[in-house]
């Protein structure tokens, strides 16, 4: 079915359970968006078709979560990076391992493929980047200069520059020939996630968690643009194949963005949450989100998404009216000059022998890593054969002439009754219970669906199928069902919170802390503690003697954002009191008598006591895999210190 026959802007098109446990990073193919590469905290990185219910292959080696994938631009490689820092090439037409690559010292966060070398480059958290040549697997080059993790490696469209974003608000430029920094760019105000360059014009767009997205003119480095409103930090990014404009992931929602002068022609809701990667084929925008064990994926109908004319916000700047953006293939500015075959003749700065050979360890002899037989386990020999192995080359990679369809009209009359069931019952709901608490409303209404999609996921655990349409009746019972009881949760919940925040309201944290904790209900601390760590001036030496258990719990708990409050809030404490508390245990006792420092040094020793029963649960969290195992790490180093 075409997509201009469609009545739908955007669809969700396929959920699958891509991996016995936590999906931990996944990848689109940008040059078919067809293909689809999740890594899992299970070690493994599978390969799929996007809009096919089977893995084609799943590919084993690596010990350690998996926490970076890439495709190359041909979408015959694939590399992935793990949590130990090692990264392994595999080559999805003769399904086997290529390249094992060992020099990080931590968590692969970013990768990109060269565009015409046989170049890849990777970041991490241990704030370098390093360049590899696949071929000889051996580094070539070490980059240096962030201070903090590596979230995003862009090569330009020449192969000739390579850009790098921080979790330190910086992005830099890197000359690949001569082997320096080129410029670097500090705009931002928070972690930049996500770079792109324009697929013509000498431009790079940025995203960051400060929730702006920010263009870069690359000829005279300074910055052209900057667009606001996005409702949570920028974790995708994408221009148009013609560059005529930029689109932007954000929550349950895609923005097409233009800039000079700055503005937003259009805001698409969509329902794929955080969504972690976008392509563009056939003139259609592939969206892929991540939760748990499984991966969703939307589609756009660019055809009915504006790309110019008027906005529906934006600044527009010195007064100016709009204007239409230039004719295709008019510039103002320089276009990349591209090879004229796939074989470059540019030469990349290398290291010397010397410099590859040091502690570091790129060249260093196999690990126990290393040692783990990898292997590409064929899941789908028909769709394999057809994708990877194909009779005629050119369709090597999934067919692009089809866009695809839209879903079909007849399921929705089902969920327009949901939708207005779900409207009416938050309204009924707000008026009842909670006028002035807007956001407990729409948390409501968030729950009601969930429960529903839950129901119907235990009633259909096929989950690649369609399901069958209910009546409207059956879908009313089903939404029904729990909602009284989810109301009476509520309720209290909202009661608890008016207490505590008559009590917030005359400054007194200690107190209003204190209440939360006499309540028995941990959600009620997590909602306090989520509020105190957004300010960590809120802190006193007061508040940890009160809320250390409480942390305990949290760091025990089956909840994962109770854990993560509980490991922020510990953090928190770590770095603002452990100083204090150590000076003031270690130091000689003072002549006569001083009431106030005789009531803190009784604080700190409270502290300490607390402080080190929480060393021996953190201790055995660390050794657990995936994000949980990363926070847990990070906390025992800075708990260290309490064994001295």
């Amino acid at each position: 079915m075409a997509v201009a026959n469609t009545t739908k802007t955007s669809w969700r098109l396929q959920e699958i359970v891509a991996h016995s446990s936590n999906v931990a990073c996944l990848a689109l193919g940008k040059n078919s968006g067809r293909l689809l590469a999740t890594g899992g905290e299970d070690c493994r990185v599978n390969i799929w078709a996007v809009s096919k219910p089977n893995c084609i292959m799943s590919l084993t080696g690596h010990n350690n979560p998996v926490e970076c994938v890439k495709f190359n631009n041909s979408e015959e490689q694939v590399v992935a990076g793990s949590q130990s820092g090692s990264l392994r090439v595999w080559d999805l037409e003769a399904a086997k391992i290529l390249r094992t690559l060992m020099g990080h010292k931590a968590n692969i966060c970013s990768l990109d493929f060269h565009p015409f070398g046989e170049y890849l480059a990777s970041g991490s958290i241990d704030t370098n980047i390093k360049l590899w040549d696949v071929r000889r697997k051996g580094c070539v080059f070490r980059y240096k200069g962030h201070t903090q993790a590596v979230k995003c490696l862009a090569f330009s469209p020449d192969g000739k520059w390579l850009a790098s974003a921080s979790d330190d608000s910086t992005i830099k430029l890197w000359d690949l020939t001569a082997g320096k920094m080129i410029t670097e760019f500090t705009a931002h105000t928070g972690a930049i996630n996500i770079i792109q360059f324009h697929p013509n014009e000498y431009l790079l767009a940025s995203g960051s968690s400060d929730r702006t997205i920010k263009l870069w003119d690359l000829e005279k480095f300074k910055m052209i643009g900057s667009s606001g409103g996005e409702m949570g930090p920028v974790r995708c990014l994408a221009f148009n194949l013609d560059g005529c404009c930029l689109y932007s992931g954000a929550v349950d929602s895609l923005r097409v963005y233009g800039w000079e002068p700055d503005r937003c022609f259009d805001v698409v809701p969509v329902g794929w949450g955080k969504v972690a990667d976008l392509a563009i084929c056939n003139h259609q925008l592939i969206g892929v989100s991540y939760n748990l064990a499984n991966v969703s994926s939307y589609v756009v109908d660019l055809t009915r998404v504006k790309k110019s004319g008027s906005v529906i916000q934006g600044v527009i700047q010195d007064d100016q009216p709009l204007t239409e953006p230039s004719p295709k293939g008019s510039t103002l500015r320089r276009n990349y000059e591209r090879p004229l075959t796939t074989c470059s003749t540019q030469r990349v700065k290398q290291s010397s022998e010397s410099e590859r050979r040091s502690p570091e360890g790129e060249m260093r002899s196999p690990s126990s890593e290393d040692e783990k037989e990898s292997s590409a386990e064929i899941r789908n020999p028909e769709d394999y054969k057809e994708i990877f192995q194909p009779k005629s080359a050119i369709s090597r990679t999934p067919p692009k002439n089809e866009p695809f369809p839209a879903p079909l009209e007849d399921g929705e009359s089902l969920l327009s009754t949901i939708t207005l069931i779900c409207c009416v019952c938050v309204c009924v709901y707000k008026m009842c219970f909670c006028p002035e608490f807007h956001i407990t409303s729409y948390f409501c209404c968030i729950l009601l669906f969930i429960y529903y999609i839950e129901e119907q996921n235990g009633r259909h655990p096929a989950r690649n199928n369609r399901p069958s349409v209910l009546g409207d009746d059956e879908a009313l019972a089903q939404i029904r069902k729990g909602h009284e009881t989810m109301c009476v949760m509520l309720t209290s919940r909202h009661k608890n919170l008016d207490t505590i925040r008559a009590v917030w309201g005359s400054g007194d944290v200690k107190t209003s802390l204190d209440s939360a904790v006499s309540m028995k209900d941990l959600s009620i601390v997590v909602d306090i503690l989520n509020i105190v760590n957004l300010k960590p001036s809120l802190w006193k030496l007061d508040l940890c003697t009160s809320i250390l258990p409480q942390i305990e719990e949290l760091l025990q708990s089956k909840y994962e954002s109770y854990m993560q409050t509980g490991c922020t809030s510990l953090k928190l404490i770590l770095k603002r009191f452990w100083p204090l508390i150590s000076d003031t245990l270690t130091a000689p006792p003072s002549v006569g008598v001083d009431i106030t420092r005789e009531e803190r040094h009784q604080k700190c020793k409270a502290c300490y006591k607390l402080l080190k029963n929480l060393s021996d649960l953190v201790k055995n969290k660390a050794d657990q895999v995936g994000r949980h195992g990363s926070a847990f790490k990070e906390l025992q180093l800075l708990m260290a210190p309490l064994d001295y």
